[in-house]
């Protein structure tokens, strides 16, 4: 019987999750990172130099492939993936795609098939490696975007993808955090820049949580994020219990 007899219950931890974090460049995204449980970077840029973490640079969607089959073996001790950044990858990918199918870009193989391919490719191996038992984090730059609709038009900030593959990222993950600067007043009604990442949907930049467990704001500091998920997750037993 291939029909399940049985509801699977939510997962709990950080390292069963899969998070996108996009922002500005060197906001913190990637140290923000490198805290997460037993972190393996697999890096598709520079920019690690300053931090003391387990790296795999890759520059080929060919090497790319060999890493994630190695994680896939499961012969390591590595429990947090994370892309960095996932812009690159799939760079790579197309390249990847151009050169099997012996194109310059992507629109030279024939009825749009070359985005197609790419697309489908990218998201196969996204796909795939947030099925591992590993929490998988994808890291993206932002940009912001000019939204029109029959009303009018206004910006949203956004992940630096491509549509199609900020679609496919945006559709695949638990948790989008967008890092950014917060003023407030300070103590002496001075000015004061505070770096947060923001987790709930905003007409104004793309953010989101399906596990309901983050307020809507969190200092950019890995220890008051895994703090703010756990009191996240705490805060639901009693409902749970409740509705018994």
């Amino acid at each position: 019987m291939l029909l399940p007899t049985q509801k699977t219950p939510p997962k709990q931890t950080l390292s069963d999750q899969t998070v996108l974090i996009y922002g500005p460049t060197k906001i913190g995204k990637s140290e923000w990172c490198s805290n997460a449980e037993s972190a393996l970077f697999i890096s598709t840029e520079p920019g690690l130099n300053s931090l003391e973490v387990y790296q795999v640079p890759v520059a080929t969607w060919d090497e790319l492939l060999a890493i994630c089959a190695e994680i896939a073996d499961g012969s390591h001790s590595f429990k947090t993936v994370i892309i960095d950044t996932v812009d690159n990858a799939y760079k790579m990918c197309c390249e990847y795609v151009c050169k099997k199918y012996g194109a310059e870009h992507e629109s030279d193989i024939g009825y749009g098939k070359g985005y197609s391919i790419t697309n489908n490719e990218f998201q196969r191996v996204i796909n795939k490696l947030a099925f591992l038992p590993y929490g998988l984090y994808l890291v993206s730059h932002s940009q912001e975007i000019e939204i029109e609709t029959r009303t009018g038009k206004y910006s949203k900030v956004v992940p630096t993808l491509p549509e199609k593959a900020r679609k496919i990222v945006l559709g695949l993950v638990d948790i989008i955090l967008y890092c950014d600067i917060e003023i407030a007043p300070g103590p002496d009604n001075k000015q004061v820049a505070r770096r947060v990442v923001r987790t709930k949907p905003h007409v104004h930049y793309e953010a989101g949580d399906r596990t309901k467990r983050l307020p809507d704001v969190i200092d950019l500091d890995y220890g008051k994020f895994v703090e703010a998920y756990n009191a996240g997750m705490d805060a639901k037993k009693p409902m749970k219990e409740a509705a018994k």
